[in-house]
């Protein structure tokens, strides 16, 4: 049986959607309920002083980062959130094989909302995003 710890089912969680369509939010709530790990790419772009500020060339690094704190908290058996906007697939792709690899129930969530986003993302990237977006194949549905 996969991802069993303690007689309870682990998860890994996927929360993929635009800018402002209500993913953080989304996590949040269900981090709270079920005692989930919360992760997200944006949590790696905060300065000393606690604010948010995009930088492009970290971009790749702060991915890096939010996996490699994924699966430490997979291996040490505590059930994880990750909400980034995957627009296309093989962005999720590192989360999917780590699901896989460590035999853990992989669920993947889109947010569809219209919030308006908290970094607030200009209308040409949000359009270019929208642009890119990829459906997931049905075996993820």
């Amino acid at each position: 049986m996969p991802g069993v710890k303690d007689g309870k089912l682990q998860t890994l969680t996927l929360i993929r959607g635009l800018p402002g369509s209500g993913k953080s939010t989304l996590a949040v709530h269900l981090a709270s309920a079920t005692g989930a790990l919360h992760l997200e790419a944006d949590m790696f772009m905060v300065d000393r002083q606690g604010f948010y500020e995009f930088d492009i060339r970290r971009l790749r690094h702060t991915h890096a980062k939010c996996e490699a704190k994924c699966r430490e908290a997979l291996t040490d058996g505590r059930n994880v959130i990750v909400s980034n906007t995957f627009t296309r697939l093989w962005e999720m792709k590192a989360y999917i094989d780590m699901a896989e690899q460590l035999d853990i129930k992989l669920l993947i969530v889109e947010c569809h909302g219209k919030f308006g986003s908290i970094h607030q993302v200009p209308d040409e990237t949000l359009a270019d995003m929208r642009d890119r977006w990829e459906d997931l194949p049905e075996q993820y549905r």
